[in-house]
């Protein structure tokens, strides 16, 4: 028995009915890990002996017999945007590299009080500004297909640790995209919820929507499994609200059949590569037999990228305004994009960016009430070299900034709406494509037992089925994955007393 290749749900399982100890799976872990890593560099700084005394207890307190956490003894990967008491939290920046918390924030509590047993931190892009993971402190993440391109950001650490089975489930954050690109362009599954239904006690607006904390897993169960256990009231997050982990897990069952899915390409406004078209419609003609309706839904965000740039701007002014002003010179470079536009930004264009994001939430919310589902691409191509920051261009039209490439995931973003990105078999490079599912505000619980009901359907289908990276073909390292940080850019300095991510 592989331990790693266990599904988190399994080990749990294993681990209550004593036929594995928690000591026993941290070791396959961590073997794992030291095996691996090198190959694709998603893990950052390490907790392997705090986390070996932890899994020691964990043994400890199923022989006595006594009540189990719902994560019990499960190791945790945790993104370097999260801060872990006591262990090593740089957001990817070299100001931060001796930075170590003195105490976890809210999600990583949660999940500790579950019994979750932190292993490792997951690499992220430079304060997870982007969504391509390299860094100028531990490097680029290679993707666990072809470590030579890119594993997505910012949640990319995490999601290739998660594909190459390092970790059975790890967290993840999103702004435009964080927790579902690389979950997509990997191959595992990546859940961005609605607003407040996982506590956030660190981000800086706090009455903004469209920051979130997520759980990431190899399948839609394993996620809302984990997801059962990121829930709760937050006191210090005016966002989060009293949510029902039981809405999550044991997860409902939904018959595929009775579906109504309405999919779009492009939102009316985002620029999609052809290839990336032609495997979508494919997807939906598959699709099409399964479910009671699947047909095009007709949603014009024609001004999404407007409106998202401005409130983009805005999350960057509150976490970074005074370093811009005082230490510009300790900031990467997506991050001094975004300060730069937000100098130019008024009142009034506030203002529109509200209202259209509004506009946006209710032409959603109106083909929520039609549809069970809305399905959309994640990404509009696939993976490029990890050497080159973003996709300039897609589909032969220049991209605005380095964040306009990722309008798919941020037009629903702007929607607030909860949506999860599913694998769904191979692009016609090989790479995992994945399907953006996205569901009705609030249901969150309902989203993710629809996506299980699509993903059992996949499974049985070679075309659609979760696509697996070859791992005989990473157990060579890939040492150029560190050039970055033996030739980091010029940053300089703290960045910030109390650092605060916006995250892509």
């Amino acid at each position: 028995m592989n331990l790693p290749e266990l599904s988190a749900l399994e080990l749990r399982r294993l681990i209550g009915t004593r036929q594995i100890s928690p000591v026993e799976l941290m070791e396959a872990c961590i073997a794992q890990i030291e095996k691996y890593n090198p190959a694709i560099n998603a893990i950052a700084a390490t907790d392997f002996d705090r986390a070996r005394a932890a899994a020691k207890n964990a043994e400890t307190t199923v022989m006595r017999g006594e009540p189990l956490g719902l994560l019990h003894g499960l190791p945790l990967g945790v993104k370097d945007l999260q801060d872990t008491a006591g262990l090593l939290t740089t957001y990817g920046n070299v100001g931060l590299r001796g930075n170590i918390p003195a105490r976890d924030n809210s999600l990583v509590s949660r999940l500790r009080q579950a019994g979750a047993i932190v292993t490792a931190k997951t690499n992220t892009p430079d304060m997870g500004a982007g969504a391509n993971t390299r860094n100028a402190v531990w490097g680029a993440t290679g993707n666990p297909f072809n470590p030579t391109l890119n594993a997505g950001g910012s949640s990319g650490g995490s999601a290739a640790a998660l594909a190459t089975d390092m970790l059975p489930i790890c967290t993840g954050s999103d702004t435009g995209g964080s927790l579902r690109i690389p979950a997509a362009i990997c191959g595992v599954v990546g859940m961005r919820p609605s607003p407040g239904t996982v506590g956030n006690d660190t981000r800086a607006l706090g009455w903004s929507v469209i920051s979130v904390l997520g759980p990431m897993g190899r399948t839609v169960a394993d996620a809302a499994f984990m997801m059962a256990g990121c829930v709760g009231r937050d006191p210090l997050d005016p966002l989060a609200y009293p949510v029902d982990p039981g809405s999550f897990w044991p997860m409902r069952h939904i018959d595929l059949s009775t579906l109504r899915i309405g999919y779009t390409e492009d939102f009316g406004v985002c620029i999609v590569d052809q290839e990336t078209r032609r495997v979508f419609r494919q997807r939906m003609a598959a699709i099409a037999p399964l479910v009671q309706v699947c047909e095009p839904v007709d949603l014009r965000c024609t001004e999404a990228d407007r409106a998202f740039d401005v409130l983009r701007a805005e999350n960057f002014v509150a976490g970074f305004s005074e370093t811009w002003r005082n230490k510009p010179e300790t900031l990467g470079p997506n991050i001094c994009a975004n300060m730069e536009m937000a100098v130019t930004i008024t009142l009034e264009d506030r203002a529109r960016a509200h209202l259209e994001q509004t506009r946006i939430s209710r032409q959603f919310a109106a083909a929520t009430a039609k549809y069970d589902l809305i399905l959309s691409p994640v990404v509009p191509v696939t993976p490029f070299p990890w050497t080159q920051l973003y996709a300039p261009e897609v589909d032969g039209q220049k991209m605005k900034n380095y964040y306009h490439w990722l309008a798919l995931t941020y037009v629903v973003t702007l929607a607030t709406h909860p949506t999860i990105a599913l694998p769904c078999g191979r692009d016609e490079h090989g790479m995992p494509f994945g399907l953006q599912v996205t569901g009705k505000l609030f249901e969150d619980g309902r989203l993710m037992a629809a996506a299980h009901a699509l993903e059992e359907a996949f499974s049985h289908d070679s075309q659609l089925k979760r696509a697996k990276p070859d791992m005989n073909q990473l157990l060579e390292p890939h040492p150029e994955l560190k050039s970055i940080v033996t030739h980091p850019p010029v940053y300089e300095g703290l960045v910030t007393d109390h650092p605060t991510s916006p995250a892509v």
